[in-house]
């Protein structure tokens, strides 16, 4: 079964538009910073507003030289986190090496922080409070719903720890209604393959091209591609996809799969941020 997507992602989107008529009077607004010109980093958002727009939320775009300091980037954040027109904020990440991401990430409202990466939303992910949450970890989480995969006393195993995905990951998963069992693998453990192949959900969030293939994987497995490695003439995940595609009993292609769902995730958290200023911290 190939897990699609780009078909949850559309349906998540016509949810939005139909949420939208719950806002008559208000331009709902997502706010993207981008820090230099990666051309990558410009077609990530680039798409993030298309989407946006075709969902029917507004979108402002706010580009900044590579160079600029640590206190001008704080400053152009504080503008957009006292802009009352502004619902969420994403700053696309990675950021160049001179500057700060977490003092920057303190500046962005709890209740605007649409990536779900302040102090304030991981810790309330921590204690079970399910608000902003990362987008890529969320989108799995709408993939597995949308096709009913069963979690509860599952064994689930993520492989990468990262804050963005691999560890916001292992709480969705293993929180009270999920259920699951969740082992976190990384690149110091030992028989990642025998480890992976106890999994009945296995999700990889490394960026390690064609690492998983069928010998990692359990037959009947359900295989969340997250990683994204650019190569020369394509895009690859972590997921050998046409060998593990033989022995799962899903996986996500790549691209097409777990992409879109974060994208589709982004869109929801903004529309889930306009709701939330009387309900999350203030401070900033």
């Amino acid at each position: 079964m190939i897990i699609d997507g780009k078909k949850v992602a559309v349906d998540i989107r016509n949810k939005i538009k139909s949420q939208l008529e719950h806002f008559p009077d208000t331009k709902i607004t997502l706010a993207t910073v981008i820090v230099g010109n990666n051309p990558a980093s410009q077609l990530y958002v680039g798409m993030k507003h298309r989407e946006a727009n075709a969902a029917g939320i507004h979108s402002k775009h706010v580009e900044l030289d590579e160079n600029i300091s640590q206190k001008d980037l704080e400053q152009q954040i504080s503008l957009l986190a006292d802009d009352d027109d502004v619902h969420g904020i994403l700053v696309q990440l990675p950021l160049p090496k001179h500057l700060d991401k977490q003092r920057m990430l303190r500046k962005i409202p709890p209740y605007k922080d649409v990536d779900g990466l302040t102090d304030v939303n991981m810790g309330r992910l921590l204690q079970g409070y399910k608000q902003l949450v990362p987008c890529t970890p969320l989108g799995v989480i709408r993939l597995i719903e949308a096709y009913d995969i069963k979690t509860s006393g599952r064994n689930a195993v993520v492989v990468g720890r990262s804050s963005l995905v691999g560890l916001p990951q292992v709480l969705l998963l293993s929180e009270r209604g999920a259920d699951a069992t969740v082992t976190l693998a990384h690149s110091r453990t030992q028989d990642l393959a025998g480890i992976c192949k106890n999994a009945d959900i296995l999700v990889s969030a490394v960026g390690s091209p064609a690492l998983i293939t069928e010998d990692f994987v359990k037959p009947g497995a359900m295989v969340f591609d997250v990683g994204v490695t650019r190569l020369e003439n394509k895009i690859q995940g972590d997921v050998d996809f046409d060998s593990v595609s033989k022995i799962a009993g899903g996986v996500t292609p790549m691209p097409g799969g777990t992409g879109p769902m974060t994208v589709a995730c982004l869109l929801e958290n903004t529309i889930l941020a306009a709701t939330l200023q009387d309900v999350l911290p203030r401070s900033h």
